[in-house]
């Protein structure tokens, strides 16, 4: 919509007002048709800019180093950030859980979490686990270590590793955790959707307003005379 209006519309308005006589334009509508001029003369430098971010972002994104601090970034944020954490550690325990269960050794269910992690902030943790149990340390204490996981998580595979029912207390964990992603994307999509038609109805009616005020005041100086 916004395109189409600053691509085919604004520019209409601007050869209307043009064939009225011109004159002194309102400072929104000056704005607008400004917009409008250099979105249509530097079109192709647009979509090649687009373009090129896109082709940089996706490989950024490939590219290992740039990943890990995009992911531990991605850890951080103050509303996605506690979501996708809970995402990682859903995923870690569901599939550890299964792969205990099946009979797969701690060490290599642990390396098959890694690879499946999807974050390489949450891969190095699992990695740095792997290798202290390899030393002969409990999974608890690396785990904590590496602050990734939540204490309440931490604790609740330490009463699994002391009891022996690891397996199960995992499979709790990530029921919990499940839960409370679904929770928590359920809120943040009643909180964007408003902001979205808030924002869009924002622009566009701005848009439209800045190209009727020179209709309004022509319109107000006719009634006057």
């Amino acid at each position: 919509m916004l395109i189409v209006l600053l691509w085919k519309v604004i520019p209409i308005f601007e050869r209307m007002f043009a064939d009225f006589g011109g004159g002194k334009l309102p400072g929104p509508t000056r704005a607008v048709i400004a917009l409008s001029n250099a979105f249509v003369d530097y079109a192709p430098l647009i979509v090649g800019a687009l373009i090129g971010s896109a082709v940089g972002i996706a490989a950024l994104l490939r590219w290992e180093p740039s990943r890990r601090v995009i992911d531990r970034i991605i850890l951080k944020l103050p509303i996605f950030g506690p979501v996708i954490r809970k995402v990682a550690v859903a995923r870690f325990t569901r599939t550890l859980g299964t792969l205990l269960a099946s009979g797969v050794p701690i060490l290599d269910a642990l390396g098959i979490c890694a690879r499946v992690a999807g974050n390489y902030t949450v891969e190095d943790a699992l990695l740095y686990a792997k290798e202290k149990i390899a030393e002969g340390r409990s999974i608890v204490e690396p785990l904590g270590e590496s602050r990734v996981f939540p204490p309440m998580v931490i604790q609740m595979i330490a009463v699994g590793e002391a009891t022996g029912a690891m397996d199960t207390m995992l499979q709790k964990i990530a029921d919990f955790y499940e839960e409370e992603v679904d929770v928590a994307v359920a809120a943040l999509t009643r909180l964007i959707e408003p902001a979205m038609f808030v924002f869009l109805g924002g622009m566009v009616g701005g848009l439209m307003v800045a190209m009727y005020l020179p209709v309004f005041e022509l319109a107000g100086a006719i009634k006057t005379e």
